[in-house]
């Protein structure tokens, strides 16, 4: 199946239109009809929104031969098992690459799926959203929550 008619089938399934979900992302209509038509896809960050909004895995939305729309940490490997238990913590990430903006920053892992995972963190008092490679990811260290 494709991200297309992936997209079309959670949507109609959520009761939306295709305006209502253009809405939600910020982009236009035409945007939703054009990725539900297989015309074009998504930026990864708009992705990772879709996801959020129609209840569903970037690993299924991306991957035209996976089934399973949402997938348990059942039978995956100790670093997906620990991505998992990392969701909503404030982490400090040392990354392989230099050119991403999350150089040893403070940040929040939002959701992890398969090599993805979406995190935040502030920049100039703004929040930021950003999906990185968890290949990308030379070490990790759990902050204290509430202070020293």
């Amino acid at each position: 199946m494709s991200i297309g008619s992936k997209i079309a089938d959670a949507r109609k399934e959520k009761n939306l239109t295709q305006e209502q979900l253009a809405d939600m992302m910020s982009v236009t209509r035409q945007s939703i009809s054009r990725w539900e038509s297989d015309l074009s896809y998504p930026e990864m960050e708009k992705v990772v929104l879709l996801a959020e909004l129609l209840g569903l895995s970037c690993d299924y939305l991306l991957n035209d031969s996976y089934d399973e729309q949402r997938s348990g940490t059942t039978g995956k490997s100790a670093v997906t098992r620990l991505l998992y238990g990392l969701k909503g913590k404030k982490v400090k990430l040392t990354l392989f690459e230099t050119d991403y903006e999350v150089v040893d920053a403070v940040c929040t892992i939002v959701d992890f799926d398969g090599p993805w995972m979406s995190i935040e963190y502030t920049k100039s008092k703004k929040t930021m959203t950003k999906i990185l490679p968890v290949s990308s990811i030379q070490s990790i260290s759990i902050e204290k929550q509430g202070g020293k």
